[in-house]
């Protein structure tokens, strides 16, 4: 697998960034992540996103942090937050997650952010799994979904 940096707005961040919507809907109903995101928002050095490969050049993974510092919805200043961390499903049990979410960390530490946060729902189990094995542990609620019962956030320092 290769492991690159992209455009939020690459038409293959595009794609899985779609697929990863599907998935949001199958598990929760509505439309996806509501989330406001723009391209800008992961380009360095106040973020980043990356796509995984394959052997056959599909882009079969895919993850991103953007800089976020205290505004009103419990961000702290600092903050690097997590987003659409997505594996296809024929992708899946081969670390893939796992590489990209460490590629993540030490970029966002390499640009000076404190803590990674991210959040997700209860009914991504194996998300929640992933983060916790990961040294990640439960916070206070922030963003979009922070009212939301099923919401889980979580934050792991990079210091």
């Amino acid at each position: 697998m290769r492991i690159t940096p992209v455009a939020y707005d690459h038409p293959d961040a595009a794609k899985l960034t779609d697929l990863v919507q599907l998935e949001y809907a199958e598990r929760y109903g509505g439309e996806g992540d509501v989330t406001p995101l723009a391209p800008g928002m992961f380009s360095p050095p106040s973020g980043l996103f990356l796509i995984a490969y394959d052997e056959r050049d599909r882009p079969v993974a895919t993850g991103g942090w953007r800089a976020m510092d205290e505004n009103g919805e419990n961000y702290r200043d600092g903050d690097a937050e997590l987003k659409r961390m997505f594996v296809v499903r024929e992708a899946r049990r081969q670390g893939l997650s796992r590489r990209i979410l460490a590629l993540l960390e030490e970029d966002a530490r390499q640009a000076g952010r404190l803590r990674m946060v991210l959040e997700t729902g209860t009914k991504q189990p194996e998300a929640m799994a992933l983060y916790e094995s990961s040294g990640y542990t439960l916070t206070e609620k922030f963003g979009v979904y922070r009212h939301e019962p099923n919401s889980r956030c979580y934050a792991k320092p990079l210091r």
